[in-house]
């Protein structure tokens, strides 16, 4: 908990405290009250600029002079590049193959080196990210396996919910590498023993659930092909060791599902989301929650997505 408060004390004022809205149409479908954590409002579109300031903020004079080395599937990178501009850092990031373009566009926008991976996986581009900031000896920023994302991430997201939204019990999360909801998992289950934490990912790639399955951290995932790149790929190992004592189910959701919960939050509340965070919608226009029986949040967790992925969508 200390450690979330001081990435509280770190971003006050240098990101978005970002609002929580009723869904009167998903609390129809649900049967209880949904709220949805608008980090789709944040700045650069998603909840990982808190995890990038917080990290780049604490780098040394000379490790911010050498530069880092990262790889995203997009959202983080363009959450580095944007605080690596702002602290004069300089920023590697590398990306798949398929990355979704409008991303990819707007990292390289904000003056980041972008380096397109061979690979469509995000856990093979990884490694040659990896391998790259070892050769060149720069500090390599994982986009979610450390402590300091997960609080940044997913802590202070999870913070301010329970104070905005005290009356909250379940919460729906999207789950790729675990930095969000490792951080959201925490908290809650920390300061609410009666709260329940639903996992949601791509059925394609369910890294949390095959962990749970298993009973360790499944890292490395074949590539998968998906609109939904934020959920693709294994999961952290620090983001698993705090989800597997404190998840209460995960959710799989196909990819008709994602496109139908994206125009469900055009049509229904003129959002415009990523399909990496309408598995939470999608979780409960299925069923795939379970029975929702207390006041629950759902966290939107990005809106960066290109025209033609758009369109892709919309043509479903």
């Amino acid at each position: 908990m200390d450690l979330i408060l001081d990435a509280r004390r770190a971003l006050e004022g240098r990101v978005r405290r970002t609002p929580i809205e009723a869904s009167p149409a998903l609390s129809d479908a649900a049967g209880a009250p949904v709220l949805l954590k608008l980090e789709s409002l944040q700045l650069t579109g998603s909840f990982k600029i808190r995890g990038a300031y917080f990290v780049l903020s604490r780098l040394s004079a000379d490790e911010r002079e050498r530069g880092i080395v990262t790889c995203s599937a997009g959202n983080h990178g363009k959450a580095v590049a944007y605080v690596a501009r702002a602290l004069g850092i300089p920023a590697e990031i590398h990306v798949p193959r398929d990355v979704d373009q409008a991303k990819h566009d707007a990292i390289v926008a904000l003056g980041a080196r972008v380096v397109r991976s061979e690979f469509e996986g995000y856990d093979d581009t990884e490694q040659v990210a990896q391998a790259e900031a070892e050769r060149s000896g720069r500090p390599f920023l994982t986009a979610f396996d450390d402590g300091r994302i997960l609080a940044a991430n997913g802590g202070t997201v999870a913070a301010e919910i329970v104070e905005d939204c005290p009356e909250a019990r379940t919460f729906l999360v999207p789950v790729g590498g675990g930095g969000l909801s490792g951080g959201i998992a925490f908290h809650v289950k920390t300061v609410l023993a009666d709260s329940r934490v639903i996992g949601c990912q791509h059925e394609g790639s369910p890294a949390l659930a095959l962990s749970l399955e298993r009973g360790e951290p499944v890292v490395r995932l074949p590539a998968f092909t998906t609109t939904a790149g934020g959920l693709e790929g294994g999961i952290g190992r620090i983001g698993f060791s705090v989800l597997r004592s404190r998840i209460d189910g995960v959710a799989l959701i196909s990819e008709a599902e994602i496109f139908d919960a994206v125009r469900f939050m055009l049509e229904r509340h003129q959002y415009l989301i990523e399909p990496s965070s309408a598995v939470t919608v999608a979780a409960i226009l299925t069923g795939k929650a379970g029975r929702l029986t207390s006041p629950t949040v759902a966290v939107i967790s990005g809106r960066n997505v290109g025209l033609p992925t758009l369109r892709r969508i919309l043509a479903a």
